[in-house]
């Protein structure tokens, strides 16, 4: 489908003052497969049932999705929308009744679409839409087959894994007439994909028996959007608070914030996130006061257990110790427990500018390119000059140090090593339990520095201080898994991917749990695991080299050698010399690192 893409030369404002509009818009290009072919052999049978999709299109899949048809070509279609959610939505359900409702041509010949999808900042009018991006989104389309939709990074960082779809990366694609790669993700439907992590009971770990609670960011009713980060400092807060106690389990916030401006039941929530109580709110903003309203409810009943209402001034949600949030937490226990828990003071972020960075840094952080992952740490390291004393600004920069080595996007993983244990460090000395902090220094000293006597202390600490920590148990498993303690290492990482089901880093909670399935000897899974984790991101290296060692292992040795080919052609330097030296245990569990290295070597791995 040829579309007009480049934007029109603008005139000077005529006397009414008209002006072009530019707006940010996701725009869903879809084509026919094979037109020209299918025209060809049946020409008013293509063009009846194209007619037909038409009338769909306008009298149902639009309307319900909030987009707007900008044009049709005959064989190809050009719609926009203001939410990536709607606009993925819509193409997923004109597949939908393409492949179902639209009956086959007399001669079998079945009728498919291929879609694509861009978020980009467009020119408006009443007929049209006009810019670069809308090129690119026809671009785009071209590398979906039969049936599918690809999109942009652009879309793919606006939705969430397994809420909206589930995603496939194809890395960094050429298209036609575009200077640079662009990165490429194919979208499927997400149904039957909700079905939550179940901790693994073991020797190593007892039964999980405490209640799971999943605080939802409190949604702001009235007024301009740019309040509504304040949703997430009150719930942040809350999370803060309860999260001190031994006796709940607490669902990460990264989780709960996907599903917090969704239309969902109880239900639906409470089966996503596995929780047993869910906390939602709202809040009103008249002047410099905060009016809260919240309300805890069972999640297998439906149930409101406990509702409250409070009143606070704005700047009291930045002290590091909110009377009305401590309030909160205190009545959820009660309500739960039976028992009023003691409240550990919290320190958020002290002002409403940083706390926009601090999320805007996060979600850079775990982005795939590296634009983004450079623009994470310039971020944070705002953060960290503009709050010295505080502690979650550098326990997520050391974050980004331990990446960045992970990655393979450093050039000196020991200088690297060194600047993430001086921010680590620095954080401690301002908070002593901060249960982040101390998860990264462990992580460092096993992978990085290879004490292991000092990553245990460490994560230990971590997981004492605060149990629902994902990290720390994701941390904690990979010391297990270098100690060749396989069953601790496996449960470990379970419990890690349960705390934060809807993480972001998905990818790499997915990737360390295969290689901590290995050590279990659990090849099935640590493939399975690796698999999902490239569907994920299709360019994580280690993952890949975890998938060949689970192959070949479980004896599917073509398969290890065709997973190596890819592993190569992501990073040819690759080499059995270079994973000998970087192996943290080679000298703690022999025998478990010889297995690996004939692993490696027989899925061709070169010395």
């Amino acid at each position: 489908m040829t579309l007009q893409s480049d934007p029109p030369k603008i005139a000077a404002p005529d006397p009414v003052g008209w002006v072009l509009p530019h707006r940010r818009k996701v725009v869903l290009v879809v084509d026919l497969v094979e037109s020209v072919t299918l025209m060809q052999a049946d020409e008013l049978g293509v063009v009846t049932r194209w007619q037909a999709l038409l009338a769909e299109v306008n009298r149902s899949i639009l309307p319900a999705h909030e987009g707007r048809l900008v044009k049709s070509l005959g064989d190809g279609l050009m719609t926009e929308f203001d939410a990536p959610q709607q606009a993925a939505a819509a193409a997923l359900a004109l597949h939908e009744w393409m492949e179902t409702r639209c009956p086959p041509l007399p001669d079998g010949h079945a009728l498919h679409l291929r879609a694509g999808m861009h978020a980009t900042d467009v020119y408006v009018d009443q007929h049209d839409i006009y810019g670069h991006g809308v090129n690119l989104a026809a671009r785009v389309a071209t590398l979906a087959g039969p049936g599918q939709t690809v999109i942009t990074a652009e879309v793919r960082d606006l939705l969430d894994d397994e809420l909206d779809g589930v995603f496939e990366d194809l890395g960094e694609c050429w298209l036609k007439h575009i200077d640079q790669p662009v990165r490429a993700y194919r979208l499927a439907s997400p149904a039957g994909r909700h079905a939550p992590i179940a901790l693994h009971d073991s020797a190593a770990t007892p039964p999980v028996m405490q209640a799971t609670i999943a605080v939802l960011p409190f949604s702001f009713q009235d007024g301009s959007s740019q309040m509504d980060v304040i949703g997430d400092l009150i719930a942040d807060g809350i999370i803060a608070q309860i999260s001190k106690s031994d006796q709940l389990r607490v669902v990460s916030r990264l989780s709960t914030r996907a599903l917090g401006q969704r239309n969902l039941s109880l239900g639906d929530i409470a089966g996503r996130l596995a929780a047993n109580y869910v906390l939602s709110g709202s809040y009103y903003a008249p002047g410099r006061q905060i009016l809260m309203n919240a309300e805890l409810a069972h999640a297998a009943s439906g149930r409101v257990i406990w509702a409250s209402r409070r009143i606070a001034a704005l700047e009291d949600l930045f002290n590091v110790r909110c009377e009305t949030i401590d309030e909160f937490a205190s009545e959820i226990n009660a309500a739960i427990l039976s028992s009023e828990l003691a409240l550990v003071s919290t320190a958020p972020i002290p002002n409403l500018s940083s706390y926009t960075l601090m999320l805007g840094g996060i979600s850079l952080m775990h982005r795939s390119a590296r634009t983004d992952f450079a623009r994470s740490r310039e971020v944070l390291e705002l953060l960290v000059e503009r709050h010295a004393q505080h502690p979650l600004a550098r326990a997520w920069l050391a974050k980004w140090y331990v990446l960045c080595a992970t990655r393979g996007l450093s050039t000196s993983p020991a200088d690297d090593a060194s600047r993430a244990l001086d921010q680590t460090r620095r954080a401690l000395d301002n908070d002593p339990a901060n249960a982040l902090a101390l998860a990264m220094e462990g992580f460092v000293y096993c992978h990085l520095i290879k004490d292991f006597d000092k990553a245990a202390l460490r994560l230990d600490e971590a997981v004492t201080h605060n149990p629902n920590e994902p990290l720390a148990w994701l941390f904690k498993g990979m010391t297990h898994a270098f100690e060749a303690q396989g069953p601790q290492a496996q449960a470990a990482s379970a419990r890690a991917r349960a705390l934060s089901p809807l993480d972001p880093l998905a990818y790499y909670y997915e990737s360390l749990s295969a290689s901590m399935a290995i050590a279990n000897g659990d090849y099935e899974e640590a493939i399975r695991l690796a698999q999902r984790s490239l569907q994920r991101n299709a360019i994580h290296p280690s993952t890949y080299r975890a998938l060949a060692i689970a192959q070949a292992l479980s004896h599917r040795i073509e398969d290890a050698r065709a997973t190596v080919e890819r592993l190569m052609r992501l990073d040819p330097a690759y080499s059995l010399t270079r994973f000998k030296k970087n192996y943290p245990a080679a000298e703690r569990a022999p025998e478990q690192f010889r297995l690996l290295v004939e692993a490696l070597r027989e899925a061709g791995v070169k010395d």
